[in-house]
Parts: structure tokens; sequence; C-alpha cells
């Protein structure tokens, strides 16, 4: 049976333990951020060891992938990304093995698979992510283009990029548009960190075209304003501006989803006549005391949100399977989704 989704993204080890607030001030971090590592921040690995650190499979697109294999039948979906060749490259695919997610790495022999540190802080409500890419960054267009891989591009209906895969290779993210754009595929994307809209700015710019479903939270919408120069912190104004950017395919619509946490979900939709719909979806709330780790619910939104689309259900449908696996995820340490494996229920 062919894969029905190819997701792209950076396979990561992530590292994940409870800090107290001066560990993230000692480093300069923040709160509910994403970085990648500098010299500076190296030492955190090691450091977060002494917390009672857990480890555990990760990298966000790889997250969403799994997200997405869990509300679909077996075999739905390949995830491709670069590891090294070592132990966390094989824990990381013994946790795809588990969730059932097939994994097409290219391998760097002499590099480390990339690693995560995920420091929690704020009784699990806020998450600072630290990245060192290592062999996650050194995926090439090449390893995607081969006979191998290309026939689960050929194969698939729907594509998944996450956002920071903007560091790493956007030949890649462009072939992979293109693609679409040509058959007539789904391609989405996930901004994935305020600091992509920023500082990768011409490379995110270069991709969105293509993007059919662009998935974002309130912080990256308004950094991605901000580098835009678009004069509003609205967040619907915000994501109208982008649904109305020049696209590639124009036999689709383009939606665009910002997510606001324990909020609302707002989507607005744009065809080649302009904005056709704005629309708001409120969460099914769960209690403060259940709350565990907020580390990976994006990721899980994302991930139920696409795999449901990618089944065949509504694009209503889809965000409320978002929120709920999103509501599960928040309940259990890291980007998990609960086994014994349950079913959606509205």
């Amino acid at each position: 049976m062919p894969y029905s989704l190819l997701c792209l993204g950076n396979p990561l080890l992530d590292i994940q333990a409870t800090c107290p607030p001066e560990f993230l001030e000692k480093y300069g971090l923040k709160a509910n951020d994403a970085i990648l590592a500098e010299e500076k921040h190296m030492p955190v690995f090691d450091e977060i060891l002494q917390y009672d650190a857990k480890y555990l499979a990760g990298g966000a697109a790889q997250n969403t992938a799994r997200g997405a294999q869990y509300v679909l039948p077996a075999d739905s979906v390949v995830y491709c990304g670069c590891v090294g060749e070592d132990k966390f490259a094989d824990m990381l695919r013994e946790a795809n093995k588990k969730e059932g997610l097939f994994n097409a790495y290219r391998v760097e022999k002499d590099i480390p698979t990339g690693k995560c540190a995920v420091i929690v802080t704020q009784n699990g409500a806020a998450r600072s992510l630290v990245t060192d890419l290592s062999a996650a960054n050194h995926y090439k267009v090449e390893h995607l283009k081969s006979p191998e891989v290309w026939k689960y591009v050929e194969e698939a209906s729907t594509f998944y990029v996450g956002g920071f895969h903007l560091t790493v290779c956007v030949p890649a993210i462009l072939a992979l548009g293109e693609h679409a754009a040509a058959t007539n595929k789904l391609f989405t994307m996930n901004m994935s960190a305020p600091f992509l809209c920023q500082f990768f700015k011409d490379q995110m710019d270069s991709v969105a075209p293509y993007w059919d479903i662009v998935i974002g939270n309130e912080s990256e919408a308004a950094a991605y304003a901000e580098a835009h120069n678009l004069g509003t912190t609205d967040v619907t104004e915000i994501a109208k501006a982008i649904a109305v950017l020049p696209k590639a395919n124009a036999k689709r619509p383009r939606h665009v989803v910002i997510t606001q946490g324990a909020d609302s979900t707002v989507v607005v939709t744009a065809d080649s006549t302009g904005v056709t719909s704005s629309k708001v979806y409120a969460i099914n709330p769960i209690a403060a005391s259940e709350i565990v780790d907020t580390n990976g619910a994006g990721d899980s939104f994302a991930g139920g949100f696409v795999g449901s689309l990618v089944g065949g259900k509504s694009f209503d449908e889809a965000v409320d399977v978002g929120h709920w696996l999103a509501s599960w995820t928040v309940r259990l340490n890291g980007p998990a989704y609960p086994y014994p494996k349950i079913s959606y229920s509205a």
C-alpha cells in the first residue's frame, strides 16, 4: 500500500527535564521559545542531565508525522530527514517503529544525530527548546530525489514540511512544493518558530508560493508580521495577509491556520479572488490539573489535523481532531501519544 503522507524535517533526540527558572536565565533563554544552539549554549546538553532528564523521540516534523500516523491506518506516513550512525538514531528508529511510522533517513556516518534540550518550567506549562542540529543539518536534496526515496514522493497525496528545515535544505522543500503544484497535491508547512520568520525570512518567502496550508501559532504570526512590516498584531489580519500571497497552484485555495495555545484557533481561507472565509474554532479546554507538559502540543495539533485531512475528514473535523490530539499530548511527558491507542471522539 502506498504511503499517503510524506513529511520532511529534522530528526532529533529530545533531552527533556524540568528545570528551575534560573536555568533559563543562566543561558539567556526564554520560556516558550525555540532557538538553534550557539557555542554559549552547548553546556546546556550536559547540565540538563542533572535534572532527571528523559530521552524522547523528537524533532517537530517527526512529532507531527507520528501524530498523523496515530490517526491514520497503518503504513500511511513516511518521514525523511538526516541522522547519524549511532545509538541515538537507533532510538529514533525504534520509537518510530513502535508507532508505525516509516522513516527514510539519510545517514551521516561521521556526524552525530541531532539533539534538542527541552527545558520545562512553570510547572510544565512552558518549555524552551535549544537545538543542536548536528546530522539533521546535513540533509541533501539528492537523497530526496534518489529513486528509492522519490518513489514515496510520487506515491504520496500530501506533503508536510517542518519550518525548521528552512535552516537545512531549502532545495528539498522547493522540490516537494514544485511537485505538489504540478500534480495538484496538498502541500502543507509549519512556521515552527518565531526566529524562522525573522532570520530566515528570505528562505520562508521563497517557499511561500507553494503553501496550500500553512500552520503557525500566535507568536510566529506576530514575528511574521513584524518581519514583513504588516503593521498589525491582530492574528486574523496577519492570517489574511498571508492567505492572499502569490500562489503557485491556483487550483487549490490557501488556508492559514493559527493556533493560540489554550485559546481558539483562527483559520483564514483565500483563493485567487481574495479572502473567502475567516473562522474561529473554539477548543475543548481541559483542567489545569491534567496538564503535565505542553512540549509538542503544536506538533500534535498539526499531526491530528493533517492526518485527518489525509484520511478524508472535512476541514472542520480535521481542526477538531488536531485539538483533540493536542489535548492528550499535554497530559503526557514530552511529545507523546496515548498507548494503548485511543480513537478520536468528537
